[in-house]
């Protein structure tokens, strides 16, 4: 979704009037999640997606009319029998799409988003640090949409080798930063991890550690595992696991002690995989389990956000 927010500021840099789509309810089979977003030129050039192509050149037609003056426009798209050679989902679904004038804002790195997508105070936008579940909150006078709002995972892999570098290559389309960390100069060279966005000579318990950090062991020698693994649990990483069988994972905890509850070991989701690129698909999709816990980052409140006038 930041690659359609930076393609409309490109746009808007280069003098384009453009307008932005934003799905802020579906109902059932949703093609496209909350939140998802297609950007409109004046001119019609279109980036991103709402509905994978289903509906996309009719919200076309509503961002043109938008910046030609109309009001910002909330549309509903659903399927009936009489509707489907006509605009609609064909899977089923019902999705709601905001369509707003594009206007550049300060970069909101952390925190929620909100927008006025109906009622009272119609397109008004504000944000507020904290950060909660994306969802379109029904108020009295007005609906309004509230966007979670994060920076993107944050990949950490200790132990520069084959595992690594399939992990950073399978991570890099998702958009996710990766790092790799191994103390050993001799092992740690761009040769063994191209793929790595950042390969640090350090170790693992040199390298900061935050909520949006996912911590992977892919070394068996303890000097380096327990290390990384104590700085991922007390550092608050949403993810951390080590290579290894159970018995490893018993060993580890003679370390660690009550922290290696929050170690996940063997690492990874069981597909069976033997290759470092199997077992590197393992890995990821399980982080992306844990990521997208609930439907949102494993850790976000479940509680409604109380929605401030902007």
């Amino acid at each position: 979704m930041d690659d359609v927010l930076a393609k409309a500021e490109e746009w808007r840099a280069a003098g384009e009037e453009v307008a932005l789509a934003t799905v802020v309810a579906t109902r059932r089979s949703a093609p496209r999640p909350l939140g998802s977003k297609l950007a409109v030129t004046a001119t019609g050039r279109m980036f991103g997606s709402v509905s994978g192509g289903c509906v996309e050149a009719d919200v076309a037609g509503r961002a043109a009319a938008v910046l030609a003056g109309s009001p910002p426009e909330l549309a509903s798209y659903g399927i009936t029998d009489d509707e489907a050679w006509s605009v609609g989902l064909p899977c089923g679904g019902e999705i709601d799409v905001f369509v707003e004038p594009f206007s550049p804002a300060e970069p909101l790195t952390r925190g929620t988003s909100y927008v006025v997508v109906a009622g009272e105070g119609l397109g008004a936008r504000w944000h507020e640090p904290t950060r909660t579940r994306t969802q379109l909150l029904e108020e009295p006078h007005r609906s309004v949409f509230a966007e979670a709002v994060a920076p993107p995972p944050r990949l950490v892999a200790v132990g520069a080798g084959d595992i690594a570098e399939a992990l950073c290559a399978l991570a890099r389309p998702l958009g996710w930063r990766t790092t790799v960390v191994d103390p050993r100069p001799g092992l740690a060279t761009r040769e063994r991890v191209p793929s790595a966005g950042e390969l640090v000579v350090a170790w693992p318990d040199e390298i900061e550690v935050d909520g949006d950090t996912a911590v992977v062991s892919l070394v068996h020698e303890e000097r380096l595992d327990i290390p990384a693994l104590r700085a991922g649990v007390e550092g608050g990483a949403f993810y951390v696991g080590a290579l290894g069988a159970k018995r490893a994972q018993e060993k580890r905890r003679a370390h660690l002690g009550a922290l290696a509850d929050s170690v996940r070991g063997p690492v990874g989701l069981d597909l069976g995989g033997e290759t470092p690129a199997e077992i590197a698909l393992e890995i990821v999709a399980e982080i992306l389990a844990a990521r997208k816990k609930g439907g949102a980052p494993e850790g976000t409140p479940p509680e409604e956000p109380a929605v401030a006038p902007p």
